[in-house]
């Protein structure tokens, strides 16, 4: 709402997106819990080595809490837990707790992997201060779970939050604890300074962590072991992958409803002075039974009220490291009122996958096939005037200095907007794998602060200083076909998404 000391004109214009806003926050109200804060309390960071220069920053000035939630932390991030060791040394206050999955976690093993870098932190602080926790997909079981090859049995499911917290602070993004993630590997990456919000999402990686395995030091030749908890509530997913299953749907529903979340109060900033709401959004599929997960419901929530002939000259932007949104997002983003739409994905020659060994050199091609068909539905339904695709790129992937792009999200921004009144952050594909077999964790902000605005049409644009706009004549180019391999490809992609 428009403040007090306000301008008549800027009262204007703040009610007007007041206006607009509102049956966006209606409805999503019912769908997510949420925080009012100051658009102040979000920093949008750019480039990888600010991302891990922050990330390394936070955990040096940590003094009671660090969690980290990921898909994994590279076998050789010892400059990462050489600053982990230095701070629990120093304060022996500090408390860590890590989150990984356990099939991404372990699949070197015995030779080095992400497990056996982490147990020596256990062994070092002990239980009571460091906790390794490493998720486990009730989908891969027996049969499954002998036969189906490392790797490619990560297509069942994988534990895939990005949640980054320190103290009262947390770092919402889709990039990995891996060298290329801290280098060349561009993504998103927002801060948020809020303890509730901060306290909401240690509270869901407390509870995955609950329904995980734990990994302790051991002299095995792997370095570590794996254990199931004699206190966690469920039965291992490996025993009895419905009862777990059952179990987990009691305790994660009630944290992720927005009518029985635990929300906190500890926020200082004066209630006059909120003016961004910032949704908690959890796509839990494979462990909630009935599914009451958020994220699909709030971003199709969005796009279908963009459908409205009020919200003709909003436009939207969508970008997606691996190009393969969830068909039922694809039919939305082709149905919107909007104008001036852009999605951006990853060049061939930017994805990390361009010619690498086996079969997984043919994704590229996958990709560019799915990308390929949606500007020609783009076509088809006579929206080329206002929706365009871009692809990003900067350097050939394996040549000295080049860069690979895994950024994933959505802007939007209202009519008579300078910059985007809606983004979303987080770990999520946007993929059909997204929606039903990983864990993804994401932050919804929507926002009248105009500095914030200004922060998010930011992002947008250094996102598109490395793209260029590809057309169906450039899809129809020799070396834009795929061959007969590319079915092959696309088997996989249906498989793993963009998880691997």
């Amino acid at each position: 709402m428009p403040t007090a000391n306000a301008t008549p004109g800027a009262q204007s214009a703040a009610t007007s997106s007041a206006g607009m806003l509102s049956p966006f926050v209606s409805e999503l109200d019912k769908i997510a819990p949420s925080f009012r804060i100051n658009g102040s309390q979000i920093r949008v960071l750019q480039s990888p080595t600010e991302f891990y220069e922050t990330l390394k920053d936070k955990i040096r000035n940590a003094e009671r809490r660090i969690f980290l939630s990921t898909l994994y932390i590279g076998k050789s991030e010892k400059e990462l837990i050489t600053t982990l060791q230095e701070a629990l040394r120093s304060k022996p206050n500090l408390k860590l707790s890590i989150l990984t999955d356990a099939l991404r976690g372990t699949r070197e093993a015995p030779d080095p992997s992400c497990a056996s870098l982490l147990a020596p932190l256990v062994e070092e602080f002990g239980p009571d201060r460091v906790e390794i926790r490493m998720y486990h997909t009730p989908n891969l079981t027996g049969f499954r779970k002998k036969h189906i090859p490392k790797r490619i049995n990560e297509g069942w499911g994988l534990q895939h939050m990005k949640l980054y917290g320190f103290d009262d602070e947390i770092m919402m993004t889709g990039a990995n604890l891996s060298n290329d993630y801290f280098t060349d590997r561009q993504d998103r990456y927002h801060l948020f300074s809020s303890r509730d919000i901060t306290e909401y999402f240690s509270n869901l990686h407390d509870a995955v962590s609950s329904l995980s395995f734990r990994i302790d030091p051991s002299d095995a030749p792997s370095g570590f072991d794996m254990v199931w908890p004699k206190d966690n509530a469920p039965p291992s997913p490996l025993e009895d992958h419905k009862q777990f299953v059952r179990e987990s749907t009691g305790l994660l529903a009630g944290l992720i409803s927005p009518k029985t979340a635990p929300l906190t109060a500890n926020d200082s900033t004066p209630l006059e002075k909120r003016d961004t709401s910032v949704y908690m959004l959890a796509q839990f599929s494979q462990l909630l039974s009935p599914d009451t997960s958020t994220e699909l419901p709030a971003i199709t929530h969005i796009l279908s009220t963009l459908a409205a002939p009020q919200y003709s000259k909003s436009s939207w932007t969508f970008t997606a490291g691996y190009f393969n949104p969830a068909p039922s997002l694809t039919k939305l983003l082709l149905s919107t009122a909007s104008q001036n739409n852009t999605v951006i994905t990853a060049s061939p020659y930017a994805n990390g996958f361009y010619k690498s060994p086996g079969v997984s050199g043919l994704l590229p091609d996958a990709y560019t096939l799915l990308a390929r068909r949606f500007v020609r539905a783009v076509h088809e339904k006579k929206l080329d005037a206002s929706t365009v695709m871009k692809e990003w790129r900067k350097g050939t992937v394996g040549e000295p200095g080049a860069w690979t792009y895994h950024a994933k999200g959505l802007w939007v921004t209202l009519p008579d907007n300078n910059g985007p009144s809606i983004s979303l952050i987080g770990s999520s594909n946007y993929t059909k794998r997204s929606y039903s077999l990983d864990l993804e964790a994401n932050a919804l902000i929507v926002t009248e602060n105009e500095s914030l605005k200004k922060q998010l049409a930011n992002e947008q644009n250094w996102l598109q200083e490395n793209t260029t706009v590809v057309t169906r004549e450039d899809y129809a180019k020799t070396e834009r076909r795929v061959g007969l391999k590319v079915r092959i490809a696309m088997l996989i992609v249906r498989l793993v998404g963009g998880a691997l």
